[in-house]
């Protein structure tokens, strides 16, 4: 991996790990479109730089994570769900990873979700939302589960599973966010150390990547918070749904044309 591919897969990272539209699967598309081999340090290198959007989160809501104990108890009713799944699932996972088909499939299908889910699941209302409690944490936990096949989205899983439990959007997806830091903190942490206890090297190299990735991700996830939080309390999620009908679509196509994906 050179570091302007580094850079790009942190952008891409940042742009899209809190939108609906699945980080994961964008970076294993962005991977596939640049010839990156799928190697450990590949796959770690796609976790670790989470670290730099979860900064951002943190630096963008810090007086939240002041706020009480109560609000890290109830984080912690919405992360046991990832942490369960992810302990019986974790090799499933790993070969979907490597999978760029999947990630059109499950795109394109959530992509027409998405058209219709303001209707199915069209949130609180500001003056009557009701507060988060524990329960409505943990059953969005449990959304979140979902986004451990690569396309779904962990951002749309868990905005989604809120609204199903009387959140507005805006609440749906700041919760959304609060709850990336523990799940996101964990895989990082998870991969390193699976990386290393298999005999990864991580060389002077490696961390100057981390570090750049990092830095870009940080900066993007920024701008990208921002921006989605305005836009989706006034839009919704049909822009999405289209975007991830045409990006499925197209990943479909290529495969049944049999088309290789790498350009470059």
């Amino acid at each position: 991996m050179t570091f302007l591919q580094a850079i790009v897969l942190a952008i891409i990272e940042g742009i899209t790990e809190f939108l609906p539209v699945s980080s994961t699967g964008h970076m294993i598309i962005g991977s596939t479109i640049m010839g990156i081999q799928q190697d450990e340090f590949v796959k770690l290198f796609t976790v670790a730089i989470q670290f730099g959007t979860i900064l951002s989160v943190v630096a963008l809501y810090w007086k939240r994570f002041f706020q009480s104990i109560d609000f890290y108890l109830k984080l912690l009713a919405g992360f046991i769900p990832a942490v369960i799944a992810g302990l019986f699932l974790n090799d499933y996972i790993d070969l979907l990873l490597e999978n760029v088909v999947v990630v059109g499939v499950t795109l394109f299908l959530g992509g027409i979700v998405f058209l219709f889910i303001d209707r199915w699941a069209p949130g609180g209302k500001e003056e009557d939302e009701r507060p988060m409690s524990y329960g409505r944490a943990a059953i969005i936990g449990v959304w979140q589960c979902l986004a451990m096949v690569p396309g779904v989205s962990r951002s749309a899983a868990t905005i989604i599973g809120g609204m199903t439990q009387g959140l507005t959007r805006k609440s749906a997806a700041e919760f959304s966010f609060f709850l990336a830091v523990p799940t996101m903190f964990a895989a990082t942490v998870k991969s390193i150390y699976d990386y290393v206890k298999d005999g990864g090297q991580v060389t002077t190299e490696h961390l100057q990547l981390f570090a750049v990735g990092n830095v870009v991700a940080f900066i993007v996830a920024v701008i990208a918070i921002r921006s989605f939080i305005a836009f989706l309390s006034k839009h919704g999620f049909v822009a999405f749904g289209w975007y991830r009908i045409v990006v499925g679509g197209v990943i479909i196509a290529l495969y049944v044309m049999d088309v290789p994906m790498q350009m470059f």
